[in-house]
C-alpha cells in the first residue's frame, strides 16, 4: 500500500514558518494596543485630581441646597409662621448675598452670591477647612423658570415674590486646567419649618 505524500502534508497541521508568522503578527498587534493605552494615560488629568475636584463640588452643592429658602432673612420669626406667604409678611425680607454679621454655613440659598448670575468664589468648606493647592470653586445661583413639565413650569423670576425657583451651578477648577460642574435646584418651601 503506498501514501499519497500530499495527503499526508494536509494532516500535519501547522509548520514552523506559519506559527512564527502567528505570533509575530500578534504580538504587533498587542504593542499596538498597549501604545495606544499608553498615550490615553499619559495624556489623561489624574483620576484622583478629578475625584478631589469632585468631591469638592459635591460638598460645595450639598452645603448650598440644605441651606433654608425662604421669604424672610433666617433670623425673622415670621420665617417659621404659615401666614408667611409673601415678603410682605417679614420684618427683614430675605435678599441677595449675606446679611450683615451672617457666615457660613449662610441661613438661606441666596446668601451663598452677591448677585444673581455672577459667580461667587471659596476657598474653603463650610468648616474653614482650605481646599487644596490648585482647586478654586465658584457658586453662581440665578432665578430658573424653566423647572417643571412643559406647560406647567414653576414660575421665577428675580423679584423677591416669584423667586420660586434657583439654579445652582457650581464650578471647580482643578491643576491641570479642567473644570467640574454641578448643577441644581432649589424650591422655595415657605413658610419654613425647623
Amino acid at each position: 500500500m503506498s501514501i499519497n505524500p500530499t495527503r499526508q502534508l494536509a494532516v500535519r497541521g501547522f509548520g514552523l514558518v506559519e506559527l512564527v508568522m502567528f505570533i509575530v503578527i500578534v504580538s504587533i498587534a498587542v504593542l499596538g494596543v498597549l501604545q495606544a493605552l499608553s498615550n490615553g494615560a499619559r495624556n489623561s488629568a489624574d483620576p484622583m485630581l478629578r475625584k478631589q475636584a469632585l468631591a469638592i463640588a459635591e460638598g460645595l452643592m450639598e452645603e448650598v441646597r440644605l441651606a433654608h429658602f425662604s421669604y424672610c432673612d433666617g433670623n425673622d420669626p415670621a420665617a417659621e409662621s404659615p401666614s408667611t406667604i409673601s415678603p410682605a409678611n417679614c420684618s427683614v425680607a430675605e435678599g441677595v448675598g449675606p446679611e450683615a454679621g451672617n457666615s457660613r454655613p449662610y441661613d438661606n440659598v441666596n446668601d451663598y452670591v452677591l448677585a444673581f448670575g455672577t459667580p461667587q468664589a471659596y476657598s474653603t468648606d463650610a468648616a474653614g477647612n482650605g481646599f487644596p493647592n490648585g482647586y478654586s470653586a465658584t457658586v453662581t445661583i440665578n432665578p430658573d423658570s424653566t423647572l417643571g413639565p412643559a406647560g406647567a413650569q414653576i414660575s421665577a423670576n428675580a423679584t423677591p415674590a416669584n423667586m420660586n425657583v434657583l439654579r445652582i451651578t457650581v464650578a471647580v477648577s482643578y491643576p491641570g486646567g479642567d473644570t467640574v460642574v454641578l448643577d441644581g435646584y432649589r424650591t422655595r418651601y415657605a413658610p419654613r419649618s425647623i
